[in-house]
This record gives structure tokens, sequence and C-alpha cells, in this order.
């Protein structure tokens, strides 16, 4: 599989007091980072000076979990809204990326458009949209529902929802706004375009209130998994969150969304696969593996229970199992790809519910030294199994710190980084094009039909 860029792409992960679910209560991080401003920012401003190339929210509609006793050992019941956050962070930072998540399910695409786009205008164009469908059901019940949506409906829903948004944001052409104080006109009507969608779950008519955004449209970021995941990304992402833990499974996952963007007749450079890694460095291998597993016996049995619950399902009742014994027999459910990934991971690798649900509480490890952390990412890089990478602290600041001081500057000596970012906008910086206006496209075709 061909690709331009013979450098690493890097996002970094924002999450409270780092991304382990027991992270709050180590020595190491800060309790109460939640709430905090000038925690983010200081992660925001440390992960520019290494040069990273966008900051990543993760969201859910809801608190994250409605079960008290296992949510009340995290630090998860209270994060920002992530476009607010962002917003924040765009004015104390110049060049880094800002990916937020917003869901399809839970959002009307006017709104997502307007919001995007304004980040984008205030960032100066390095907004981008990590397009959710929302995996945890209890969103529903904050917006009108009783169950949530099904899982094929929620990827129907999404398709749409984002030729809507992308059709807003081509609402203006870039030179729309003449603001001419002599002749009296502030913008050229003809440079406007109403986009009057009728669609199976959307009417919108247009056009947005929000000039185009100065990236044309704000990076799409996607993360879907499941065969309608996998075709949605190949049809509009630009970037992909990837779960992949070894090489083999990402090298054909790369080549398999590749192929299909290709086959859709995009460009498949255009779409950067960034993997999950949680980076545990230490001076020596060892100080890397003890620093783990001080986080691993962090993680109460009540909340690892909740963990595997939360990936497979409410139907599975672990309650009364030994948790060094074996999965009870488990069908897939509405849980989507993770949850199939999980029961497969499970079977084959013979694991009980307590290795299980450490391993979820894992994420993606990479423990070592900084050399060994960079020798990973170089493997996997130069394996065609990514574009990049997602990065998971386990905690903050320390664990970002590390990485920008001491792998970045490995990264950099092997050349697989950058030194300097290539431009101002986050399109520039991940080496995508600025897409041109649709709704421009689709007048000039009706006008010369017209003629």
């Amino acid at each position: 599989m061909s690709r331009r860029t013979d450098q690493i792409k890097l996002g970094a992960f924002l999450a409270n007091s780092g991304h382990h679910v027991a992270a709050w209560r180590h020595p190491l991080a800060q309790a109460d980072a939640s709430q905090d401003f000038e925690h983010f920012k200081h992660i925001a401003q440390t992960a520019e000076r290494g040069k990273f190339d966008a900051l990543f929210i993760a969201d859910v509609v809801a608190v994250w979990g409605h079960h008290l006793d296992a949510l009340s050992r995290t630090a998860r019941a209270e994060h920002f809204e992530p476009l607010t956050l962002m917003s924040a962070l765009a004015s104390v930072t110049s060049h880094i990326g800002l990916i937020a998540t917003a869901t399809t399910s839970y959002n009307e695409p006017y709104h997502i458009a307007r919001k995007f786009a304004s980040l984008d205008h205030l960032s100066k164009g390095r907004a981008a949209w990590n397009l959710v469908t929302s995996v945890v059901s209890d969103e529903a019940w904050n917006f009108g529902r009783e169950e949530h949506i099904d899982h094929g409906d929620r990827y129907q829903r999404a398709e749409e929802f984002h030729d809507v948004v992308q059709g807003l944001w081509d609402s203006w052409e870039d030179d729309a706004f003449i603001r001419d104080k002599e002749s009296g006109l502030y913008f050229d009507e003809q440079k406007l375009h109403v986009l009057n969608h009728k669609g199976t779950h959307f009417s919108v008519r247009g056009p947005l209130n929000v000039a185009r955004p100065p990236q044309g449209h704000p990076v799409l970021v996607q993360a879907g998994a499941s065969e309608p995941g996998k075709q949605l990304a190949a049809r509009v992402a630009e970037v992909i969150f990837a779960v992949s833990h070894e090489i083999p499974p990402a090298q054909a996952f790369y080549s398999d969304i590749k192929s299909r963007a290709a086959a859709l007749g995009r460009d498949p450079d255009g779409i950067k696969i960034l993997p999950g890694i949680t980076p545990f460095i230490g001076e020596t291998r060892e100080q890397a593996q003890a620093l783990f597993e001080e986080f691993q016996a962090l993680i109460d049995p009540v909340l690892g229970l909740r963990l595997l619950a939360d990936t497979l399902g409410d139907d599975i009742d672990l309650s009364g199992h030994d948790l060094d014994g074996p999965l009870p027999p488990t069908e897939p459910g509405q849980r989507g790809s993770r949850r199939d990934k999980v029961l497969e991971l499970a079977r084959s690798k013979n694991l009980s519910i307590r290795q299980l649900y450490l391993h979820l509480a894992a994420g993606n490890p990479v423990i070592g030294t900084a050399t060994d952390v960079a020798d990973t990412l170089e493997a996997w890089f130069e394996a065609r199994a990514c574009d990049g990478f997602n990065v998971f602290f386990p905690y903050f600041p320390g664990a970002i710190e590390l990485f920008v001081d001491q792998v970045i500057p490995e990264l950099q000596r092997r050349g697989l980084f950058r030194t300097e970012y290539e431009g101002t906008t986050l399109r520039e910086n991940l080496g995508l094009p600025r897409p041109a206006n649709t709704l421009s496209q689709r007048r000039k075709i009706a006008d010369a039909v017209a003629s």
C-alpha cells in the first residue's frame, strides 16, 4: 500500500487525570483535573511543544454509566463538553488540531455544522469532528427515548447526517462576504447556496449562518470498526481511530479501508489511520513494567466488571461468576464490533474474567523505555499497519511530558516525525487537501445546463 508521507501522525487523547480508568488514584496523577482548565491548557501546550498533530476528546451525552457502585470508583462522572473546552484551548494554542466528539444520534445536523464551523474560525483552521453514533445506551434516556437506536439504524442516520452537515458547510463560497462599505453590500448573494435537503431522516433548508470554514470542511474523524462503520469511514472519513493490538490485524484493517476508499474513487492517502497506544515509559523496562502494574492494581473488581459490561452489554450478568474463571457463553449483541472483538479475544486466549477486564483497562499498552516505545511506533508504521497513532496517556501530566521530552526527539532523530509544523491548519499538517465547495459546483453545472 503506497503512502506519500514517511512521517508519523500523532494525536493526544485528553482524559481528565489520564486515560487509565484508575489514574486519578495514582500519586502521579491530578485527581481533580476534570474541572481544572489550567490542567488542560498545560497538556495542550505540552502536546503542541511536541508538534503533535491534534488533541482529541471523546464524549458521551450522559453520565458515563448509571451503575453508581462502579462509577463512583472512576473520574468519569464529570467532564467538560468537548466543543466548549476546545474553543477555550484554541485561544491558548496556535498550531495543534482540535478534535471534538459529537454524536449523530442525539444531535441535529444544523447544530453540529454551526458549532464546528465556528470552532474552525475561532482556531483559524484547526477543527475536526469525530463523528460517532453513540455506543452508550444511557444517552437515549436524556433525549426522550426508552431504548437506544438500533446499531444499523444509527449508521444509516449517520450517513445522511454527515451529508447534511457537509452541505451546510458549503452554504457560502469562500469570498462571499465582501463587506464593501462604499457600495453597502455585506455579502454577494450570488455566492450564497441553499441546501434544501429532504431525506429519510432530515429535512434541512439552510443556509448556515456561519461563513465557510477556513479549512472548507473541518477534518472528519471516525472510529467505527463494524461493517457499517467501515463503509462510512471509507466514504467520508479523513482520520480513523482504529482498535488494533497486534500488527497483522492492523495491517488487514489498514489495507481493507484503503482499498474500499480507492474503490469509491477516493485517494487512499487522504485517510490517515491511527490506532490507539498507551505508553508506560520508564528509565528501564523493569521500571516501566512496575509502573504499569501499579496502575492495574488500582482497579477495583467492581469497576473491572463494569468495564466488561460496558463493552459486552448489561445482558451479561457476571456477578455470580468466579473472577478467575472463564466468561459464560455469550452471543453478539447491539454493542457493535467492539463486543465481538472482545468475545473473540477471550475465547482465543482463554482469558479469565479478571484477565479480560484488566486487558480492557490496559488499552494497547507499550511498556518500556523511550527507545522501546519509539521502536514499537516505527515497527507499526513501517509495516504499513497505520499512518500514525492516537496516544492514550495513562496519567497526566507526567506521561505526556515524558513522551514529548524523550520519545518525540527519538522519532525526530530517526526522521519519523516533524521538527516543525507544515502549516497553520490541521489539514496542512495532516497532508489533506482542502475540499471544493460542492454546492458551488452543483450551481455551476445547473447554470451550464440551463445555458
